[in-house]
């Protein structure tokens, strides 16, 4: 794991600097509440930890059923 030190305002690049995946700033910090502001494109999943966590404990739904054609 890496940890960084950041102060409200600063950046972190996410992959190539050129062509970064993402950025990570952080937005405010007042107390012991970070505001933390996530720049990456749609496709890529970012979820809270306990929702990370709910989203691999569940069981698949399964919408529907595939029958094989008749013939």
């Amino acid at each position: 794991m890496l940890v960084i030190t950041r102060r409200e305002g600063e950046e972190v690049v996410i992959g190539d600097p050129r062509n970064p995946i993402g950025i990570v700033r952080i937005a405010s910090v007042k107390g012991e509440r970070v505001r933390v502001a996530f720049d990456f494109p749609r496709e890529v999943e970012i979820n809270r930890r306990e929702i990370a966590d709910q989203i691999v404990t569940q069981e698949p739904t399964v919408v529907g059923v595939i029958k094989p054609e008749s013939a």
